[in-house]
């Protein structure tokens, strides 16, 4: 069991590591356009800041767990502010930063708690 758990573990480590790559002295690269996303879990209001090199042509998606779309705005700064009005019931978020074409660029969560 412990020669399983062992192998377990090393192709995790080694599936894992391959997502991100590797840079000169031991660093690692991620190319990430949405740097913070805070507070996390949000209670009224949420902040999206984005890398700087962001295109201003990509919008935020915001959509509730079950599918539902619930904001989308364009990129038009480095900071979106958005206030969670009462249509943001307690529970987990999806957002999405898409291209115009609407491929998929970055993608993560948060959860809201009222």
């Amino acid at each position: 069991m412990k020669y399983l758990y062992s192998i377990l573990l090393a192709s995790f480590i080694i599936v894992g590591s391959s997502f991100a790559t590797p840079m000169a002295g031991g660093e690692t690269l991620v190319n990430t356009k949405i740097t913070k996303a805070y507070p996390n879990p949000a209670t009224s209001y949420i902040v999206f800041e984005f890398d700087r090199t962001v295109d201003r042509s990509y919008s935020l998606q915001i959509f509730a767990f079950y599918g539902k779309k619930m904001t989308e705005l364009h990129i038009n700064e480095s900071k979106l502010n958005i206030n969670l009005d009462d249509n943001y019931m307690r529970g987990l978020y999806i957002y999405q930063l898409v291209d115009l074409s609407g491929k998929i660029i970055e993608s993560g969560k948060f959860q809201v708690n009222k």
